[in-house]
Parts: C-alpha cells; sequence; structure tokens
C-alpha cells in the first residue's frame, strides 16, 4: 500500500509572510494536491522573543487569498494535534529526555559568560569559527563531564541548563534530496545543536524533527537556507529509529541586481516582499501564484499560462531547478496584465468601482462598464482603471510633463478647427468613427501627420501622452465635455 502523501507549510510568525515563504507554501501545496495528498499549516511559534502580534492572521490569510486551502492546521486539527509548537512543550521535553537517556545528549549548563571565555580563547589559539562540539565539550561544564551526583544535584536545585545534541566527531552524513540528488556533510563541521534552550523551548531543530515524525509528514520541501540544518536533522532521525521524510530544498530567490533577494534589496528595486503588500496593492491573486509557480519550476515546454488546477496536474519535484531563481518583476506584472484581461467588466466592475469609491468617486454602473472593457488593454493592476482613468470622471487639472514636449506652436490651432467640426456634429452622430473623420479632415486641409494633432488632442482630453484608444474614449466622454477639455487646453497652454 502507497503511503499517503503529507506535507506541511511550517512559517514563523516572526513577521508578515514573505512572498519567497509563499512559493515555498505553494509548492508543496502543489504537490500535496497532485499526489492526492494533504497540505498542512503548523506554526512554529517557539521563538517567543521574536514572536510578532498578527503574523498568524496574516499567513492565513494570504493562503487563503492566494487559493491554498488548508487541510490541516490550528483552525481545522486532524489527529496529530496541537499544531502550534507552543502548545507541544511537554512532547518535546519527553523525546529530548530519551535522547539524553540513550547518550545521544546531554545537559549543559555553562553560563553566557563561560561559553563566551571558550570561544574567545580558541579564537586566540588560531580557530577562526569556534564551537561547542566533539572536542570542546569535554572541556566544559555538561553531564559528560560532570560527576552524576553534581548534575543530579543542579537539576534538582532547578539550575538553568540546555539539552545538547552529541554530534560524532567524524561520520559522514548522507542524504538524497529530491532537487539536488546526493547530498554529504561531514560532522566534524557542525556544533552540538542545543536541542532544548534554558526556557525550556525547544529549538527548531529538535520541534521540526518530532513534529514531521509525529505529524507523519511524507516530504519536507522547504528552502534552500535550511539545506546545512539538514544533516543534524537527519543524526536526530537515525537516534530516534525513525525514518527520515523526503527532503526537497528549493532553490533561492535571487535579486534581479545578482545576490538573495534581501527586504533591503527588495526595497531598492521595488519589489514588494511581503505577501500583504500584493494583497494590498490589488495584485490578481491567480498571477501571482502563476508567477512564483514559474520561479525555480517550468513544466519542460513553453507554456507559460497555467491555472492553478492545471499547475497541481503538472507540478513534479523533478522539474524544480537547483539554481536561483531570479524574481523579473516584469514578468509579474505582465502575468497580472494577462489576468485582467482575461476578466469581463461585470466580474470586474465591483472591484473597480471599490477602488473608485475609495478615490472619492462614486461611478454611474453603465458608464463604468464600458469604461473597463476601454482601458483593460492598457492596465497592469486593478487600481490604473481609476489612477489611470481619473480623466473619465474628472476634468484634467494638469497637464504630464512627458507628453507636453507634444505641445507644438501649430497645436492650438489644428485644435481649435478641430472643434470647429464637431460642433457641427448631432449628439447621436458623435461616435468613435465620425471622431476620427473629422481628424482626418483637419489633417488633410493642414497637411500634416496624424500625431500632429492627434497627441495635442489626448493630452487635452485626458492630461496625458498615453492611455486608451482616443476615438471611443471621446466618444464615451461625449461632445459637451470633449469640447469643454479642448477650449481650456488651448486657453492654458496657447
Amino acid at each position: 500500500m502507497e503511503s499517503t502523501v503529507r506535507v506541511r507549510f511550517a512559517p514563523s510568525p516572526t513577521g508578515m509572510l514573505h512572498i519567497g515563504g509563499l512559493r515555498t507554501a505553494l509548492y508543496n501545496y502543489l504537490f500535496a494536491k497532485g499526489t492526492d495528498g494533504v497540505f498542512v499549516l503548523r506554526i512554529e511559534d517557539t521563538d517567543q522573543t521574536r514572536y510578532v502580534e498578527g503574523a498568524e492572521e496574516d499567513i492565513k490569510r494570504s493562503l487563503e487569498w492566494a487559493g491554498m486551502k488548508i487541510d490541516e492546521g490550528p483552525e481545522n486539527p486532524g489527529d496529530v494535534g496541537p499544531y502550534r509548537q507552543s502548545e507541544r512543550k511537554d512532547i518535546y521535553h519527553e523525546y529530548a529526555e530519551q535522547l539524553v537517556e540513550d547518550e545521544r545528549a546531554y545537559y549543559a549548563f555553562d553560563t553566557p559568560e563561560e561559553l563566551n571565555d571558550m570561544r574567545e580563547r580558541l579564537k586566540k589559539s588560531g580557530n577562526p569559527s569556534p564551537k561547542y562540539d566533539a572536542i570542546t565539550r569535554m572541556s566544559m561544564k555538561n553531564s559528560l563531564t560532570l560527576p552524576e551526583e553534581e548534575v543530579k544535584r543542579k537539576l534538582e536545585a532547578g539550575e538553568e541548563y540546555v539539552i545538547r545534541l552529541k554530534v560524532p566527531r567524524r561520520e559522514t552524513v548522507r542524504f538524497e534530496d529530491e532537487i539536488r540528488g546526493f547530498v554529504s556533510f561531514e560532522s566534524k563541521g557542525l556544533d552540538d545543536q542545543v536541542l532544548i534552550k534554558s526556557d525550556g523551548m525547544p529549538t527548531y531543530h529538535l520541534a521540526n524533527v518530532v513534529d514531521d515524525h509525529l505529524m507523519q509528514i511524507s516530504h519536507v520541501i522547504r528552502g534552500e537556507e535550511w539545506l546545512s540544518s539538514t544533516p543534524k536533522h537527519i543524526l536526530m532521525y537515525e537516534y530516534f529509529g525513525w525514518e527520515p521524510p523526503k527532503m526537497a530544498h528549493l532553490p533561492l530567490i535571487m535579486s534581479p541586481s545578482g545576490g538573495k533577494l534581501s527586504k533591503r534589496k527588495a526595497e531598492t528595486e521595488g519589489i514588494p516582499i511581503n505577501t500583504r503588500d500584493y494583497i494590498e496593492q490589488k495584485f490578481e491573486p491567480e498571477a501571482v501564484v502563476n508567477f512564483l509557480a514559474y520561479l525555480g519550476w517550468s513544466p519542460g515546454d513553453d507554456s507559460e499560462i497555467h491555472s492553478m488546477d492545471e499547475l497541481i496536474d503538472l507540478f513534479s519535484l523533478d522539474r524544480v531547478s537547483k539554481g536561483g531563481a531570479v524574481f523579473d518583476y516584469k514578468k509579474l506584472i505582465w502575468y497580472n496584465e494577462h489576468y485582467l484581461r482575461e476578466k469581463s467588466a461585470d466580474e470586474l466592475y465591483p472591484r473597480v468601482k471599490e477602488i473608485a469609491e475609495e478615490h472619492g468617486i462614486d461611478p454611474d454602473e453603465e458608464y463604468l462598464k464600458e469604461i473597463i472593457p476601454l482601458m483593460k488593454d492598457r492596465v497592469s493592476k486593478i487600481e490604473d482603471f481609476i489612477t489611470m482613468g481619473r480623466f473619465f470622471f474628472e476634468d484634467p487639472e494638469e497637464y504630464d510633463e512627458q507628453a507636453l514636449k507634444k505641445w507644438k506652436d501649430g497645436s492650438a490651432e489644428l485644435l481649435s478647427d478641430y472643434i470647429d467640426e464637431l460642433e457641427e456634429l448631432n449628439p447621436d452622430e458623435f461616435n468613435a468613427k465620425m471622431v476620427k473623420d473629422k481628424v482626418k479632415e483637419v489633417i488633410n486641409a493642414h497637411d500634416v501627420g496624424f500625431g500632429k494633432l492627434m497627441m495635442p488632442l489626448r493630452l487635452a482630453v485626458s492630461g496625458m501622452g498615453y492611455g486608451p484608444d482616443l476615438t471611443p474614449t471621446i466618444e464615451l466622454l461625449g461632445k459637451e465635455t470633449t469640447i469643454r477639455r479642448i477650449k481650456k487646453a488651448i486657453d492654458k497652454l496657447g
């Protein structure tokens, strides 16, 4: 019988969910759903000092926004809960004590000062990266070096201690990564990892291994930054006598200018770093999901547009790349434009109306539903319908600097003649075709190119040098508004 695939997304509530975290969640989700598996959310909140209020809500909201349904988690527990590590403290202690009994771990009573002295001492004797390991542990204050009675006395007296993993001195730790193939580490490069901290809380390493085992996680799919911790986890699985889950370490997300996409780099390159930013900037969730799926994976053909259901069918770990994936913000915008264009005016209307109201505009439903198809090919984000299309609701107060360069000496004269042509049209004749025919008449009479009239006309009507198709725009604005705006531009710009 094939065992069920169970994966977990296990963020720490130490801040808002990073866009890289959302990609990790997505790969776990796609893998689970493509194998009829289970997607578990576990909150790794053992580091109480870094806990951020509202972070857990942010994580859940982000997953929901992206369309990832949690099968088991704090809100909908299965039978391997609780799903918050802070509520599992007793479980970790039991397993840490078991390792001490099996002589795979030990109590250490060293004070912060003593640890500091050890590091300073080793640095002086030429060790550039001193650590608490197989060699140094024998000169420290722990249950390996102290007499048994003294250890017992210290524990009974309630002295502070940590529990450390007893990492072997010379051993090669090997495991197979689903993305990277075989990976091996020498144990002499590892320190005696703290498993239980002096405040009684477990460290990430212990909690992670115990939970993945007890929650029957079959595949651990996580970021590359955890690769160097994996040997410690593999040793613990061995010491507990457990079968480790399959491991898959995802490629780093790189900044367009090179190097890892850090918070600082993202800020300088104008890339929103938290999922919350994408929600607030009203990105299309399907676009973000489609973009993130391709950030380190591809289906092996030229296709680029896929819905969540299609991604679930296509996704496999063997097509995830080993090398870093560059966060191409322009590509994300391309995806966003695509998904906006796919949506009908009826579908977009309630969202555009809400944005209009946020901007203090109360649009007529029918009018707004005519603006949406006109603007759809020009907008990158849904807010652009209103920010770029504001001139549909009010006369422009100022004119775009770049576009003003197109206002030449003869512009006012051409526009005056154009007004005369428009004045002659009956309201029922005032349509895009007639508006365009009148442009042709004026430019033929003056023997100039199209742009000589169209550019200043666009500027007069919208205040901008770009935007939706001009003649249908003028038809929608109507005769009176169009003429009023042209006259105003002639007055202002001369």
